[in-house]
């Protein structure tokens, strides 16, 4: 799977987390939820981050990825 690929998987995943939100059963799971979301932002955080890394010049997304972060903190906080 290359960059692409992987993008499209994670853009899928997330339509599918919105179709599924819209008409939540409970709130069991929430917790897991919130954990998963978090990972996720911060590992998107980390590829981006390897992305700027690739390019010459300077780096356009430094306050995306401090953003992405902060997120996923936020969010992983109890």
């Amino acid at each position: 799977m290359n960059e692409y690929e992987a993008s499209l998987v994670i853009k899928s995943g997330a339509e599918l987390l919105v179709s599924a939100s819209s008409d939540p059963r409970s709130d069991q799971g929430y917790a897991g939820v919130k954990a998963n979301l978090s990972k996720a932002l911060e590992l998107m955080a980390e590829a981006l981050a390897n992305f700027e890394a690739g390019v010459s010049g300077p780096s356009r997304s430094t306050g995306w990825i401090q953003d992405l972060r902060r997120v996923a903190d936020d969010l992983g906080e109890k």
